[in-house]
Order: C-alpha cells, then structure tokens, then sequence
C-alpha cells in the first residue's frame, strides 16, 4: 500500500510538471500578445486622454501664455473674458474690427472673446491660414472649426453612396485638412457626410458613410484632429439630420476622431428638446453651435432659452468651444455691440 502511495504521488509530481513545462514554454507567445495587445490600447488611451483634457488644457495654457504674450495694455483694457468660450466668424465683427478678420480677431480680443472659427479656411491661402494661427497663439486664443472639402462635395450625394471616388476626394481632402490644422493650430474639423441618395436604403447608405468615416480617422487620429459630424436642416436632401442617427453613427465608428456637432439652430428646428437630446448624446458631442430660432441671429432674438441651455452646459463640465454659427439681428456697428451685450446677457447664467 505505502509502494502505490508512492507511485501515485510520482505520477502526481510528474503531471504537474508537464502542466508547468507547458505554461511556461507557452509564456513568451502569451506575453507577446498581451504587449502588443496593451501598446495598442495604451496609444488609443494617450489619444482619448489628449481628447478629452486638451480643451481645459488649452484653456488654461492660453491664460497663461498670454500674460506673457499680449501687451499689458492691451490685457488690461480687454473685457473680462465670458464664462463659456464662445468663438465667433469672419465678419461678425467687420464695421468695429474692420474689414481683415486679424484686425477683427483683436477687437474680438478685446471684448472678451477667446476663439474664433472658420468654416472657409481650406480655402485661404497658405500664408493667410498661418498668420491667423500666430495672431491666436499670440492672444492666447483657440481656433475652432473649419469645413473638410475641397469643392463643396459634401452638399451633393457622396459618401452615402459607397462610390470609390467620393470616398478618395474626402480622404484627399483630410490629408489637405492636417496640414491646414498645423498653420491655424485647429483640434476639429466639421464634416458633412452629403445628400440622402434615393436609389438605395437608409441602411446601405449609413453602412457606407461609417466605412468612410473610419478610413478618415486613419488619417486624422494620429495627428490629433476630431472630425465632428454635423446633422443639419438646411433642406430634406440632406441625410445627416438627427442628433440620433448622428450619435449611432458615432457609435459605430468607435474613434476618439470622430464625434457630434450639436448646432443648437439645427436641432431645434429638426428635434427640439434640446437639453435632453445634449444629454443622451453627450458622450458623442465634441463641439457645440449656436444659433437662436427662428432667424438664426444671437440668443435672444428668437424662442430658445439659451441662458438656461449655456447654464446646463457648463454645468455638465464642458470646456470646448462653442461656435457662433449665425447672423447678426441688427446693422451696422450698433448691430454688432448689440449681438455682444446679448451674449453677456446669456452668458450670466453663474
């Protein structure tokens, strides 16, 4: 009997040891995978993280940065700066800033606003694009959108197609977009992912703006650019016009590149309800417009209640950029001072 305990606890020993030659002739395969495995998830991670924090970051760079840049004068005489950061287009300020967006970027400057965007800067020539750039680093300012395409393709019926060459001009023109974004120092860039294409289901045609849309962020992700995709309601062709539809397809291109423009005009002419629809889809959104209903001028002329909208903004901890999409109410120089003291109004939600 004590002979076969022996025996057994041998085989037992034996055994074990075969499990243990096995686990570790196995481990470099196992740990190979598992680094490769992390490397990825740890650049994904670096991304996101540069995604999410860079808005603060720059928030608080920028104030830095211009205490060292901006002439004392200048700093001490500009308006107190708004608790939202609120960027305003070329033009909006042409009768009190003058006719050169530079000189209309320092007046902004001057009354408080930190941020501009440019829906045309592809389009501006190369020299242009950089002096713009210097002109905000040196106030301490952050650049915001600017359209990706080249000829307007994305007001015809393009990527919902699936054809090759729609997918080729938006892939051209977001290598041209990179480039563009070091000159003005840009993070996101708006796309429009073309008209409704009666020829074909709803289904295939949100397959193919996904297919697209991720072989965009190979290009975008690693230079840093968020591509946001904007529902509109400019006319029924349009295909992209729910906050919704907007954030599954988000969703399902699952890139840190590629979230919602919630303009607030927009949807409250396509959806309304605009503080619960922010707030389903606000793990999507990447930027905000602004735009009061009906008219599309400053807060104030139309039905929204954007001091509360702001409010909840805010309150939700966001810190990008919230883009001043719309006209102005009034004329002239007066019109302008008048669209400003609107925003105060709005922004006096603390």
């Amino acid at each position: 009997m004590a002979k076969d305990k022996k025996i057994i606890k041998s085989r037992r020993g034996r055994g074990q040891q075969n499990r243990l030659h096995k686990i570790f002739f196995r481990l470099p395969s196992i740990e190979s995978k598992f680094k490769t495995k992390t490397n990825r998830q740890m650049e994904r991670r670096k991304f996101m993280q540069r995604s999410l924090f860079t808005g603060a970051s720059l928030i608080t760079g920028a104030t830095a940065f211009s205490k060292i840049n901006v002439p004392a004068a200048r700093e001490s005489s500009a308006d107190k700066t708004f608790t939202l950061d609120y960027a305003f287009h070329d033009g909006m300020f042409k009768n009190n800033g003058g006719a050169d967006f530079i000189d209309q970027v320092k007046f902004a400057y001057d009354k408080g606003f930190r941020s501009i965007e440019d829906n045309g800067m592809m389009a501006r020539p190369v020299e242009q694009q950089k002096k713009i750039g210097d002109t905000l680093v040196s106030l301490g300012m952050r650049m915001g959108v600017f359209v990706i395409t080249s000829d307007n393709w994305h007001w015809s019926t393009t990527l919902t197609t699936g054809k090759q060459e729609w997918i080729d001009k938006m892939l051209k023109d977001c290598k041209q977009a990179v480039e563009v974004a070091k000159r003005c120092n840009a993070k996101w860039v708006t796309v429009v992912p073309g008209n409704y294409d009666r020829s074909i289901s709803t289904e295939y045609q949100t397959a193919n703006v996904i297919k697209a849309l991720r072989k965009a962020c190979e290009i975008l992700e690693p230079a840093g650019l968020v591509m946001v995709l904007e529902p509109l309601s400019d006319n029924p062709d349009l295909f992209l016009r729910h906050s919704d539809q907007t954030f599954t397809i988000c969703k399902a291109v699952n890139s840190p590149s590629c979230k919602i423009l919630f303009d607030m005009y927009h949807m409250q002419r396509n959806e309304g309800n605009i503080i619960n629809n922010i707030n389903k889809a606000w793990d999507e959104i990447g930027y905000f417009q602004i735009g009061d209903n009906p008219g599309r001028k400053e807060p104030g002329t139309g039905e929204m209640n954007y001091r509360n909208i702001f409010k909840h903004i805010y309150n939700k901890g966001y810190k990008g950029i919230l883009g001043m999409e719309h006209g102005n109410a009034l004329p002239g120089k007066e019109g302008e001072m008048a669209l400003i003291r609107a925003y105060r109004e709005s922004d006096s939600f603390l």
